[in-house]
């Protein structure tokens, strides 16, 4: 029973529904909560204190910015974390998952630190499992829909072409963003993506156990 990453999902969802609840007071909360990567870099004369400078890199992982932002980021750790977590155990894919998060912070907030618009969400950390799961589980079968002008046909991929491809369109969107340096623009946060996964294959050597199983 993947109980560490059904517990992740749940504590998500919570905290989605109390940012739901605070109406007016939402947009100040996430700037207090969300990673700004400015702020970072501001620190040392903002007269901020250590601790509301540091503290986003933990709170932002489990906020989000809409449903479908939800949704999307807790299926992809549906998906993928449950073998990851078996693979690795409960209390060592529990300290996987945040350090994989944490280093997406730091990668994000290092090519984007001009940035005054607060990330949020746990696309960072999901990244991590990703990559992991790549290095673990390469040939595992991915069931995934493919867009065929007006079909969708259901069909099943292995995890390094699925993956793979995944990655690419993350690292071409990355570079690509960095050719449009605006402090106030919102979007995707592509080099958390790209930090995460990386973080998390180096990761995995850390903490990968031994052999349990397949996927």
């Amino acid at each position: 029973m993947p109980f560490v990453t059904l517990s992740l999902i749940v504590v998500n969802s919570i905290i989605f529904l109390y940012e739901l609840s605070l109406g007016s007071d939402l947009q100040a909360f996430i700037f207090s909560y969300g990673l700004i990567p400015n702020n970072v870099f501001q620190w040392p004369t903002s007269g901020q204190s250590f601790a509301s400078i540091t503290a986003p890199y933990l709170t932002s992982m489990f906020l989000h910015g809409g449903w479908l932002h939800l949704i999307g980021n807790m299926w992809y750790l549906w998906i993928f974390g449950d073998n990851v977590e078996d693979r690795l155990g409960h209390g060592r894919f529990l300290v996987f998952y945040l350090l994989a998060g944490l280093g997406a912070g730091f990668i994000h907030t290092g090519v984007n630190y001009y940035v005054v618009i607060p990330s949020v969400g746990a696309s960072g950390a999901i990244a991590g499992v990703l990559g992991a799961y790549l290095l673990l589980y390469p040939f595992a079968r991915v069931t995934t829909l493919i867009p065929i002008f007006f079909f969708w046909p259901i069909v099943e991929i292995p995890a390094v072409i699925v993956l793979g491809l995944w990655f690419l369109m993350q690292f071409l969107s990355g570079t690509s963003a960095l050719s449009v340096a605006d402090a106030t623009a919102g979007g995707v946060a592509w080099w958390a993506h790209i930090g995460g996964f990386l973080v998390g294959m180096v990761l995995l050597v850390v903490f990968r156990g031994p052999k349990r199983g397949r996927a």
